[in-house]
């Protein structure tokens, strides 16, 4: 079965002055996930480097990069947890390999946000995922000794452990960046349809982390849709189908009454013999479910159990209506 690309994860401990404890778990634990949708179905085809199996050098860093980025492939993604550093007399960011010297430190960010900009069309779209230490400079490039925007290519998105001034923090058995990039590939930053995307772990990592803590950066330049991984849906897919037959129009009130509420025990004594319609009862448990998840809220009840015993309604919320319009156009 054809894989959703290709994916390079680093991670390095062993430095020989300045070792550290989470990365190498950082980076199996990332690889497990890129490798497989929660269902077991195949996502990535991962090669992993870590300090405890080999030595990851200079070369072997800079030759793996490039490899990530030959041939043909929908989406390749490289995450690296490591050391990361910019240089005081360059001004230009690095990460950093287990053989680092003054002047030689590694993989400079420059040359690898140049990798990936070359990549384009042959390469759809990449991912780079740092967490690493001033990790930030990723997509900036020094001009008159001053930092200018960032120059990211088509297709292109990073996502960074912290800003290029900060530190990356290690949190008990992972990195704290990586600790929710985990939570978040887990099904934590999935959308309703189950999708995991970059810019939903952007969102997850930056709404947990304080102002007070390290401050993650995320910067894009796609015009399609990426997705790093499939959990189990919150609404099932043909439920969102059936939000126009539902819903005609985005405005549209549909109307409930007791009929669609089986309960007939907590329900006011003065309609406990009212009849229950069980196809009313599936299609109140849909709703139910819809509204959740945000996508559907009771009219003028705190509830959709009152909306219903009390021959009220339900309405599509803005998110509501966006899946109903995805619906519509047959594209879920």
């Amino acid at each position: 079965m054809r894989t959703a690309g290709r994916a390079l994860v680093i991670g390095i401990d062993d430095y020989p002055d300045s070792p550290l404890k989470g990365c190498v778990n950082d980076a199996l634990a990332v690889g497990r996930l890129l490798e497989t949708h929660a269902n077991g179905d195949p996502n990535f085809s991962v090669v992993t480097l870590t300090s405890d199996v080999e030595a990851v050098t200079t070369d072997v860093m800079f030759d793996s990069i490039t490899q990530l980025f030959k041939g043909d492939a929908d989406m390749v993604v490289l995450y690296f947890a490591g050391h990361g550093i910019i240089s005081e007399e360059t001004s230009a960011g690095w990460l950093l390999s287990q053989n680092a010297t003054r002047g030689a430190w590694g993989m400079p960010l420059s040359d690898l946000l140049s990798l990936a900009n070359k990549a384009y069309p042959h390469v759809k779209s990449t991912v780079i995922i740092l967490d690493s230490c001033q990790s930030g400079f990723a997509g900036e490039v020094p001009q008159l000794g001053q930092q200018s925007p960032s120059v990211i290519g088509t297709g292109v998105t990073i996502l960074t452990a912290c800003h290029r001034d900060g530190h990356a923090d290690e949190d008990g058995q992972h990195g704290l960046f990586t600790g929710l990039l985990l939570e978040g590939l887990t099904g934590s930053a999935a959308d309703v349809r189950g999708y995991v995307s970059p810019a939903a772990l952007y969102s997850l990592i930056d709404q947990t982390l304080g102002e007070w803590e390290q401050r993650p950066i995320y910067k894009a330049n796609v015009q399609n849709f990426v997705t790093l991984r499939q959990v189990p849906p919150k609404i099932p897919p043909d439920v969102l189908r059936r939000l126009p037959k539902y819903f005609p129009t985005a405005n549209y009130i549909y109307p409930l009454d007791v009929s669609y509420e089986p309960d007939r025990q907590n329900i006011p004594e003065a309609l406990r013999n009212a009849p229950v319609d069980p196809e009313h009862v599936v299609i109140f448990k849909e709703l139910q479910m819809c509204n959740r998840q945000g996508l559907v809220v009771p009219v003028d009840s705190e509830h959709m159990y009152y909306a219903a015993i009390e021959a009220r309604g339900c309405r599509l919320t803005a998110l509501g209506a966006h899946y109903r319009k995805l619906a519509t156009l047959k594209r879920i």
